[in-house]
Order: C-alpha cells, then sequence, then structure tokens
C-alpha cells in the first residue's frame, strides 16, 4: 500500500470517528481540515526524504566519477613513465569502479521520477486542501447565519426550549393569580353573605360598634314611648318626651 493510501485510509478512519464524536458541524470541519493539512505535511516530508536519497547518490555518482577521472589519469601517468603493468592495474580499478555506475544511475533516475511524482501529488493535494479550506468556510459562514436565524424564529415564535421555559412560568403565574382572584371572591361572598365573620371589622369596631347599637336601641324606645303617648286621652297625656325636655330646659 502506497503512503497515499495509508494516510487517506487513516484520514478516513478519524474522519469517521470525528463525525460520529461531533455534534456541531462546525468542529467537524476544523478537525477534517486539520487532518488534511497533517497528512499534506506527512507528504511533504515524504518528498523531502525522498529528495535527500536522490541527493546522497547524486554524490555517490559523481564519486564514482571522479574515482574514475582519477584513475584515468594515473594510468595515463604511468605508462608515460614506463610503468605499464601499474597502469594496466589502474585501467583494472578504472573499469571496476564504471561498472558501479549504471546501478547508481538507475537508482538517481529511480529516486528523481518519484520526487517528480510525489511533488505533482502533494501540489494537487494542496490545491484539494486550500479548496476545501474555501468551501469550509462558506460552510461555517452558512450554518452559523442558518443557526442565529434558527433562534431568533424559535425566540419569536416562542418554540424554543428557552422561550417555552418562559411560556410555562408565565402560565403557571397565570394561573396562580386567577385561583388567588377566585379565592377573594369567594371570601367576598362569604363575607357579604354571613357565612364567615369579617374579622378586621369585628376587631376594629367592637366598641363603636356597641355604641351605636345603644343609641339605636335608645332611640326606638323614645318612638315607641312617644306612640303610646299619643293614644292617651288629651287631658291625661303626659307631654311629649322631645317637648318636656324643651319645657325643663
Amino acid at each position: 500500500m502506497s503512503i497515499f493510501r495509508r494516510l487517506a485510509a487513516l484520514y478516513k478512519m478519524r474522519a469517521n470517528k470525528a463525525l460520529d464524536r461531533a455534534e456541531d458541524p462546525r468542529e467537524v470541519l476544523d478537525y477534517s481540515y486539520t487532518q488534511q493539512l497533517e497528512m499534506l505535511q506527512k507528504v511533504r516530508r515524504g518528498v523531502a526524504d525522498v529528495a535527500t536519497s536522490r541527493k546522497r547518490v547524486e554524490l555517490q555518482l559523481n564519486q564514482l566519477q571522479q574515482s574514475a577521472g582519477k584513475l584515468q589519469s594515473q594510468a595515463q601517468q604511468l605508462l608515460a613513465d614506463g610503468h605499464e603493468d601499474l597502469a594496466r592495474e589502474a585501467l583494472g580499478r578504472r573499469s571496476a569502479v564504471l561498472s558501479q555506475v549504471p546501478d547508481v544511475e538507475g537508482q538517481q533516475a529511480s529516486l528523481q521520477a518519484e520526487e517528480e511524482k510525489l511533488t505533482a501529488a502533494t501540489k494537487r493535494l494542496q490545491a484539494k486542501v486550500d479548496a476545501f479550506r474555501t468551501r469550509k468556510e462558506a460552510i461555517k459562514a452558512s450554518y452559523t447565519a442558518a443557526e442565529a436565524e434558527t433562534h431568533i424564529n424559535e425566540a419569536v415564535t416562542g418554540i424554543s426550549e428557552e422561550m417555552g421555559d418562559v411560556g410555562m412560568a408565565m402560565q403557571r403565574a397565570e394561573d396562580k393569580t386567577a385561583q388567588m382572584q377566585a379565592r377573594a371572591a369567594a371570601l367576598d361572598e362569604l363575607i357579604a353573605s354571613g357565612a364567615l365573620e369579617d374579622a378586621t371589622r369585628a376587631a376594629g369596631c367592637d366598641d363603636i360598634g356597641a355604641q351605636l347599637d345603644a343609641v339605636a336601641a335608645g332611640s326606638e324606645l323614645d318612638r315607641e314611648l312617644n306612640r303610646m303617648k299619643a293614644q292617651l286621652p288629651a287631658t291625661a297625656a303626659p307631654p311629649a318626651l322631645g317637648a318636656a325636655s324643651t319645657r325643663a330646659s
């Protein structure tokens, strides 16, 4: 499995877990974007590792070529000095060094191709991450706006949980008020009918009520005496209670 497939599988697994845990889609989007940035960073490190390996192979190839050139020069110098056997030995070593060049060049070409492929993939991944970031921010803005609009509409219509609690509290207050008003009206009716005694009236007005009752009783007696006097013969009738009081004064 290539590094891209492994990273993609890891990303999908983590993204699915994040989707299961998170409730706010904005958090999910931010988490997914963070994971993509981490994956992009890993790919870039992979490109850097391949580039480093390619550079080491290039150095190795340069060393082989320099060694071959040096042995070539030594063979020529030895041959000029009449040391044909040593010149032959130098050429043999040069041949052994040059035999390693094709393998090293093959490694260099392979690493170069891998580096170019990873570099191109990194650019494509960077473009996708940038596009995801742009779309992510747009979705987050739309969600935030929709959330705010929903809260406003719920508050206006009174169907939100908070407004529902306020409505229930208002209803309870109205119910208690209605119950208290009904109780007060019932007590008024009972007091008016005499079924209940008005405690404030009884406690505060006992003395005054007694005096008023006494005055009323006295007046009634005076009126009764006057009626009886009016029924007596004129010669025997004593003066009226009120007149007698006037003459006496």
